[in-house]
């Protein structure tokens, strides 16, 4: 379940990781900070405003009969920086003291140092629109109101702290978020490369960069690349010479056959070399199905459409069913060798065939779908196998050499995609071909 909500991506994670203890130690930080230092000094102001409050009430009979109470009240106003006035014949709320949600801590201090200093009934109010804390002493002939300016009884460092450990925390990320790109770039190089060179494009010699062990990945990939091509380009350079070879005796076998009399002998020879020949021509071409052609960008839909009019040619019943604009990179030779040999095994055993490509996604699907017999679904995958066929007698005239679905395989894997069998709507055999675009 955790894992549907966690970065994918490699610098996802990695970010995750740097910002998760730094997010941590921020929320314990400030929150250890706020409950204990935010408390604490608003607690010591709280003291000192209501103290200042109950000496003037306790004095201020005193004032009345002397009458120093408006010299007081206006001294009050200019060196304690609070708005003293009386309003006769009010009462007070007897109810509870309400308290703010956001102003939880003021509430709280400020109510127990009024508890501490002043015997009489308080109410008080921290919500107001301006900047003043009304705060409210229940005496005999009335009620005295104190406007306190909110900076009497609370303190701007906790804001100062919040905003130095958020931005210094938002700019170490936003560093680490630079060199973390940097790091993350020769690894999306690597599997650019990796991805491209499995769907047999051109792909240059990485330049190594970043970390040690991602120079030595990327190292490790060029070296594994020229293998591969100077493999294929010696399997190419064998295949070439066998070819002639091959080819050479059986040309001088169909002269000397030439110059026999026709006959029952004329017609055995004949059709042995006729045989070797197809078979030879079927070795060579699943060797070559993945050679060293070059891919380039291909309407596959007009390959299509070349393949049916092919079979059509030859007396299949074909339809095709084909998107507009499918262009993708292709080894085109090869692809056009694995979609015609799909054609021809399902024109060999079938009445009808439809061929479809449509685009899904990031993908292009391709189904050759046939009313044959099929292929048991037991022996799927033994027929992908080369030179495996339903009919163990290996007779020519009852299907090919057993190479068709091993080529066509070995095509669409070259290009970094993959071959399925299944059952056709028609009841015959179904090949899908995801290619990857």
């Amino acid at each position: 379940m955790l894992k549907r909500f966690l970065p994918r991506t490699l610098q996802g994670r990695t970010m995750l990781i740097l910002a998760a203890p730094v997010a941590l130690l921020l929320v314990v930080t400030t929150t250890i900070f706020f409950e204990r230092h935010w408390d604490t000094v608003t607690r010591r102001l709280a003291l000192g405003v209501a103290g200042e409050i109950a000496l003037i009430v306790e004095n201020l009979p005193a004032l009345e009969q002397g009458g120093a109470l408006a010299d007081v009240l206006a001294s009050a106003r200019h060196e304690l920086l609070m708005d003293l006035t009386f309003r006769p014949g009010e009462r007070l709320d007897p109810g509870p003291q309400p308290m703010s949600f956001r102003n939880r801590i003021l509430d709280q201090q400020l109510l127990q140092a009024l508890r501490e200093r002043l015997a009489q009934p308080t109410r008080f109010n921290t919500t107001g629109a301006t900047q003043t804390v009304e705060i409210l002493v229940q005496l005999e002939g009335g009620v005295l109101a104190a406007l306190v300016r909110r900076d009497r009884l609370t303190t701007g460092s906790i804001a100062v702290f919040f905003l130095w450990v958020v931005g210094s925390s938002l700019i170490l990320l936003g560093v680490a978020v630079l060199f973390l790109r940097n790091q993350i770039r020769p690894i999306r190089a690597l599997g650019a490369a990796a991805e491209a060179f499995g769907k047999g494009r051109p792909v240059s010699d990485l330049k190594p960069s970043g970390a040690i062990e991602v120079r030595q990945a990327a190292q490790a990939f060029n070296i594994m690349r020229a293998r591969i091509l100077q493999f294929v380009t010696q399997r190419t350079e064998m295949l070439a010479g066998v070819s002639h070879d091959l080819r050479t005796p059986l040309t001088r076998m169909r002269l000397q056959i030439a110059m026999v009399p026709e006959g029952e002998e004329f017609d055995a020879l004949k059709s042995d070399v006729d045989e070797m020949q197809a078979m030879v021509e079927g070795y060579l071409a699943f060797a070559r199905s993945q050679d060293t052609e070059t891919a380039v960008e291909t309407d596959l839909a007009q390959m299509l459409h070349q393949v049916v009019a092919n079979a059509r040619r030859h007396g299949a019943e074909i339809s095709l069913e084909a998107d507009a604009g499918l262009l993708v990179p292709l080894h085109p030779n090869a692809f056009l060798r694995c979609i015609t040999n799909l054609v021809d095994n399902a024109r060999r055993f079938a009445d009808h065939i439809v061929v479809a490509a449509r685009r899904d996604g990031d993908v292009i699907r391709i189904t050759v779908d046939d009313d044959g017999p099929g292929i048991p679904e037991s022996e799927r995958e033994e027929m992908m196998r080369p030179f495996r066929r339903l009919d163990r007698s290996r007779n020519p005239d009852t299907g090919g050499l057993g190479l068709g679905l091993a080529i066509a395989r070995d095509v669409i894997r070259s290009h970094g995609g993959e071959i399925e069998l299944s059952r056709a709507p028609q009841g015959g055999l179904r090949v899908t071909l995801r290619l990857p675009v």
